[in-house]
């Protein structure tokens, strides 16, 4: 099976600023730039639709609802040294909602791009070998 682009619309409150953002600091590239209203932008399979207020998906829902950045629903980056991204990240001014949390399947920590949706990156726990005897 050919890999997909699987796409993630993320609705945000500035455009550029999120560009700028994906692009800077998480190497994305641009697909298209129709700022200030939309923006998509890809890195590997990832296909992330940046759409701003004035977009065709910021408008109202029917029962008056509208469409806004953040919740928790987020974007998962896999990463081999989950402290040195950290550590680059927060020398670039990202807030992060959380410390990093460490489980049986690995470490995660929570950060948000600049209209506060969730990015989480997550590093796995070393696999561990068992011995056996013969």
């Amino acid at each position: 099976m050919p890999e997909e682009t699987v796409s993630v619309r993320y609705m945000v409150d500035d455009v550029e600023a999120s560009v700028a953002f994906y692009i800077g600091l998480l190497g994305f590239t641009v697909l298209s730039n129709a700022a200030p209203a939309f923006a998509d932008v890809k890195r590997g399979n990832l296909r992330l639709l940046l759409s701003g207020p004035s977009s065709s998906a910021g408008r109202p829902m029917p029962d008056g609802r509208v469409p806004a950045p953040g919740g928790w629903n987020r974007i998962h980056f896999v990463v081999d040294d989950l402290r040195a991204e950290v550590d680059r990240l927060r020398a670039s001014g990202v807030q992060f909602r959380n410390d990093i949390v460490t489980g049986p399947g690995g470490s995660q920590i929570v950060l948000d791009d600049p209209s506060g949706n969730p990015i989480e990156f997550f590093q796995p726990a070393p696999t561990r070998r068992t011995a056996t005897t013969t």
